[in-house]
């Protein structure tokens, strides 16, 4: 009989003010938030290390504040995914910092993966396969999961690309509109790794709404998360890890929804 991989469950980012009271107790300071958050769920996916270039200092001081069997899940900072360099030389040295302030991590085994999430402007092309190539090589030896937006990439020859690369590939939920990508639930290596971002097709696409957050507002139904349970199973099969992350944070949606399928999950044990 096979042996099954592991399956966490957890969200996207843990520090939000407004988790205080769907989640967090009123009184918990933000400094306690991850020691919490880690009491109830056994990972994390890093939102802030995309926007700021993170510090040794820093990882190391998360890494103290989760159990040892605790994962984290990294994403990639701007740099290496949106503003990156073509200059490979210089670009090596963006990657370089990222791996050394990680290095807490790597050490405790802590690292889940590296989730390099690219825009929709990222499509296929041999200058786009070259960069990914010079992408994994950089980070050789660690674990990297990539999200595509750009439906161009949904071919064959993507999932053998990655596949040969030891790239994982990110499935996705989000709304079912044109230029999406559908929710299809492969692995291409053994990483499964499904960020579900919310249905909210109204606040989406063309971006008719004033701030981010309104992208991600909703609340996923019972039986919308029951939807994915087979496809879910079938990864954590292929897989030695399959992480489930909800990106739909606002107003604690994300926690509300881990914990309901987790429920969903047990219930069928």
């Amino acid at each position: 009989m096979m042996e099954l991989g592991r399956l966490l469950v957890g969200t996207s980012g843990f520090s939000y003010p407004d988790w205080k009271g769907p989640f967090y107790p009123e009184s918990l300071p933000k400094a306690g938030m991850l020691s919490y958050y880690s009491t109830v769920f056994s990972q994390v996916e890093l939102d802030f290390t995309y926007y700021q270039m993170p510090g040794k200092r820093t990882i190391a001081g998360l890494e103290r504040k989760t159990p040892a069997d605790f994962l984290f899940c990294v994403k990639a900072h701007k740099t290496m995914t949106h503003e990156f360099s073509r200059d490979f030389e210089k670009a090596a040295e963006v990657f370089k910092s990222f791996v050394e302030a990680l290095e807490p991590f790597i050490i405790t085994r802590k690292l889940g993966c590296i989730l390099a999430q690219f825009p929709w402007g990222f499509k296929n092309s041999c200058a786009n396969l070259e960069y990914l190539d010079f992408f994994r090589r950089e980070l050789a030896g660690l674990p990297v999961v990539v999200e595509f937006r750009n439906t161009e990439w949904l071919r064959k020859e993507t999932f053998y690309f990655l596949h040969d690369k030891d790239f994982g590939y990110c499935c996705v939920d989000e709304p079912r509109l044109k230029g999406l990508l559908p929710p299809v639930a492969l692995a291409t290596s053994k990483i499964g790794y499904v960020r579900f971002h919310g249905r909210n097709a109204a606040k989406w696409w063309p971006r008719p709404h004033q701030e981010p957050w309104e992208r991600y507002n909703y609340l996923y139904s019972q039986a919308e998360l029951e939807e994915w349970v087979p496809k879910i199973r079938k990864l954590v099969r292929k897989t030695e890890q399959t992480f489930v992350l909800m990106n739909n944070c606002h107003a604690g949606h994300a926690v509300i929804n881990a914990r309901m399928f987790q429920e969903i999950l047990n219930a069928e044990e």
